[in-house]
């Protein structure tokens, strides 16, 4: 235990370039895979669910009038379901939490979701990935999950962006977010099921390709998250099949 906590997934935190354990990331991966279930079923059982409930017991009459597709017209006794989406914030708090928390050594310490993945994988022989491409797939990660925050809360958001510039710039009475931003959550379910069955790692292909744009002016394995291993196993596979191509020639 004493390992643990003094290098948790890190090969050495002290390191300049600091590495950490491929299998725990996927763990871990897998663990916060939970968070996006769990606000799916959110968002099926209000936000993509009928919010409107006609009283079976009350009045219903025929309009006589038509809707464009020739549908009939009814006046109907009716509620509206309010949600309260008071413990998905939490939830997606916690998921911004612990996108913040990996980024950094310090604050990785604080992570639960880190300390299980170590834990359970300190029987299988490490992988080491530099952390700067992943810590960039976590920004991304942090960034869908804040408008998802925004999108549920967007009157107490409107009501501080109010308060702080004393003037209304935003509505506090409607949701002034866009429509299409649950299906943010949709791609935080892909992203880390992605990364947690197989491996691969979004954000850190997209952290690859920036570097290579010269938008990241690092250019080296650190920030590109090339795993020599694997480009030597490669590289050699293709040698043997070129030397069996040129056999059967």
């Amino acid at each position: 235990m004493h390992y643990h906590f003094k290098y948790l997934w890190f090969r050495d935190p002290t390191e300049k370039i600091v590495f950490i354990n491929h299998h725990a990331v996927r763990l871990r991966a897998g663990l916060l895979l939970l968070l996006p279930v769990y606000m799916v079923t959110v968002l099926l059982t209000t936000v993509f669910a009928p919010t409107w409930t006609v009283l079976p017991s009350g009045l219903t009459e025929e309009t006589f009038d038509l809707t464009d597709d020739l549908r009939v017209i009814f006046t109907v006794q009716a509620y509206k379901t309010a949600f309260d989406y008071t413990v998905p914030t939490w939830v997606l708090f916690y998921g911004l939490f612990e996108m913040l928390a990996g980024m950094f050594v310090k604050t990785a310490y604080f992570s639960p979701t880190i300390h299980l993945a170590t834990f359970f994988t300190r029987n299988i022989p490490p992988t080491w990935e530099p952390l700067k491409p992943k810590r960039f797939a976590w920004m991304i990660g942090a960034a869908l999950i804040s408008g998802c925050l925004l999108f549920f809360n967007p009157d107490s958001f409107a009501r501080f962006v109010n308060n702080v510039f004393a003037t209304t710039l935003l509505p506090t009475n409607a949701n002034w977010m866009p429509s299409f931003i649950p299906l943010l959550v949709w791609v935080c379910f892909g992203l880390m099921w992605l990364e947690a069955v197989f491996g691969f790692c979004l954000g850190c292909k997209l952290h690859w390709i920036l570097a290579k744009l010269g938008i990241f002016k690092t250019h080296c394995y650190e920030c590109m998250n090339v795993d020599f291993a694997k480009k030597t196993w490669i590289e050699e596979r293709k040698r043997l099949e070129l030397a069996l191509k040129q056999s059967k020639s």
